[in-house]
């Protein structure tokens, strides 16, 4: 039994050979692609329109990345977007005045990145809002005089000395006169930085017994939060 659009057969064929893809024939003619699959599986393109045909497979398949990209993009924005919103939810419950909630906040920073020497509390990182946090608790909650902190700064090479002590020094808002000594890796001569990277700075404070509190705080805090949830798993 010949199929009802077999009178089309004809001129499906030869747009084929003319170099139109199955989905234009099936656009053109309004034949069901399942049909024309059967039709076409054989017939064979021109040589010159087979070298357009894979052209414009190649564009399509550029503007469909370049359109995955688009939505993967706005897929992630709203994924951020909502991440956002769920942290303001969370501190919106949060009493940020209430020194015991900052001190637990740095402490939990502390145990990550600070130092544990006996001789001092010291943190060091290249991102500014850790160390801008680390310094405004000390100075508010610690009561940590600004010239009782001493910055170090750890750079690589090709980094300019005095450039990047403004930099931290205008981020951190710490005169330059509390920046010490400068390590400099060697390792680096002959690569060049990234202008985002502003290299490591250290800071200390000589008062040891902070780090001490700050250390047994968040471990005392991590073990209390196990054993409490713990407990509440098998209860």
């Amino acid at each position: 039994m010949k199929s009802r659009w077999f009178k089309l057969k004809g001129e499906a064929i030869k747009l084929r050979r003319r170099g139109y893809s199955v989905r234009n024939v099936e656009t053109k003619l309004g034949i069901p692609r399942s049909t024309l699959s059967g039709w076409l599986r054989q017939v064979k393109i021109h040589s010159l329109f087979k070298k357009r045909l894979e052209e414009r497979g190649r564009q399509s398949l550029i503007r469909a990345r370049a359109k995955a990209v688009v939505w993967h993009n706005k897929q992630k924005e709203n994924r951020m977007r909502m991440a956002e919103g769920d942290a303001e939810k969370v501190l919106h419950k949060l009493n940020l005045t209430n020194t015991n909630v900052i001190e637990l906040a740095l402490s939990l920073l502390y145990l990550g990145e600070g130092s544990k020497k006996n001789s001092e509390t010291s943190i060091g990182n290249s991102d500014p809002l850790i160390l801008k946090f680390f310094v405004t608790v000390l100075i508010n909650v610690y009561k940590v005089e600004m010239d009782q902190i001493t910055c170090y700064l750890h750079l690589r090479s090709d980094q300019d000395i005095h450039k990047m002590k403004k930099y931290w020094s205008k981020e951190l808002r710490i005169p330059i006169s509390n920046f010490g000594g400068v390590s400099v890796d060697k390792r680096t001569i002959g690569t060049s930085t990234y202008e985002s990277y502003k290299g490591v700075c250290v800071l200390c404070c000589g008062n040891v017994a902070i780090q001490r509190k700050l250390v047994y705080l968040s471990k005392k805090f991590c073990q209390k939060v196990i054993h409490t949830w713990a407990v509440s798993s098998f209860s």
